[in-house]
């Protein structure tokens, strides 16, 4: 019986690759946009997990016209394929400042923000802005309790807030907030959590309103979008939701996102009696967990990856015997974001067969700029 994910005539497709399905693909930007109730105005979806124009594409016909990104290829890519905003989420210094005016500069229709998270980098910004005769917008990073960027509420944040009229060439655009570390499995908990953290900020940026009646809040990712959502705002910016993964379905078991994208892999040798070794190493998939967490082999049962090194998988498996040399296996990433930006491209599949190739642009550290 064929399965959602049996591809007609595997043998066009190499190993190891990624393999896109097109129809859970808009599966998953159509339930994002149901769960804002269509409202596309609150949703800025990360481009990182993605990495792919035709993707972008898809959503800024959708009607989401807004994203987030965290490199300046990436930010490249959402203006070329029609965003009218893009955010990017990463703290620019040295050559990366002058990248990003460059940028602006040439996609006059794509308004370009960054963030920011001190003194220094705004009078760098200014400065090159005012060289490039642009006014920038940008976001000020808050440290919400992940400690991986951001300022703290107090007073270095209070004092970067009466400094920001001096820069006559930047332009302040509210707040942005990652909250990535509340991951609690249980939604009530996470939810607690996230608004516990969340709530001096938003007094802070309701006080600020007042003078800047246009700023708006940037929340949080994935883990926290079915927070952020309860609330018109604030602008939620999930990501891997677009193509999903065994990790986030595992621990936000309240969204029902479907599996978009698998690697595909191959048996090239059965070393020893219930051992396989396949090509899926380390340069295929995402490697940061432990070795049992890092893929799910989808048809096949009672499997356990025992070690990897760069171009090889080994298994420890039931059913040897009938197991063949060349056989195909489907596997389940933890975490598709770092394992989309192993490969170049994806195989785009409908209906179990191979339509289109796309390209995973992103992937490239610069482009253009």
């Amino acid at each position: 019986m064929k399965t959602w994910y049996d591809i007609d005539h595997i043998n066009v497709i190499d190993s190891p690759s990624i393999v896109l399905y097109k129809d859970r693909l808009e599966y998953n930007l159509n339930k994002m946009i149901s769960m804002v109730k269509g409202n596309t105005a609150l949703l800025m979806p990360h481009v990182k997990t993605n990495k792919m124009p035709e993707v972008i594409k898809i959503m800024v016909g959708l009607g989401i016209k807004k994203f987030k990104a965290s490199t300046i290829a990436e930010a490249e890519i959402a203006a070329k394929s029609g965003a009218e905003g893009v955010l990017i989420a990463h703290q620019l210094v040295r050559p990366k400042i002058k990248r990003f005016c460059a940028l602006s500069k040439y996609f006059p229709q794509t308004s370009f923000f960054t963030i920011i998270d001190n003194i220094v980098s705004l009078e760098k910004l200014n400065a090159a802005a005012n060289e490039y005769e642009l006014n920038v917008g940008f976001y000020i990073d808050i440290n919400s309790g992940m400690n991986r960027s951001g300022i703290m509420l107090g007073s270095d944040l209070n004092k970067m807030i009466k400094e920001i009229p001096k820069y006559d060439s930047l332009s302040f655009k509210g707040f942005h907030v990652y909250d990535g570390h509340l991951r609690d499995k249980d939604f009530e908990n996470r939810n607690s959590k996230i608004e516990s953290e969340l709530k001096p900020i938003k007094a802070l940026f309701e006080t600020l309103k007042k003078r800047y009646s246009s700023i708006s809040l940037i929340c949080g990712g994935t883990p926290s979008f079915t927070s952020h959502l309860l609330s018109e705002q604030r602008i939620a910016s999930p990501g891997t939701c677009v193509l999903w993964d065994w990790g986030y379905s595992e621990k936000l078991t309240e969204q029902e996102f479907k599996y978009a994208a698998l690697l595909v892999c191959r048996v090239i040798s059965k070393p020893k009696e219930g051992i396989l070794t396949i090509d899926l190493g380390h340069k295929s998939v995402s490697s940061e967990n432990p070795i049992h967490q890092r893929v799910k082999f989808l048809n096949l049962d009672n499997s356990q990856l025992m070690s990897q090194s760069e171009e090889h998988g080994v298994l420890k498996v039931e059913g040897w015997d009938h197991i063949n040399i060349g056989d195909v296996i489907y596997g389940l990433p933890y975490h598709i974001c770092p394992t989309i930006n192993l490969h170049d491209e994806v195989s785009v599949i409908i209906n179990n067969k191979f339509i289109d190739t796309w390209q995973i642009t992103g992937r490239k550290r610069k482009l253009s700029f």
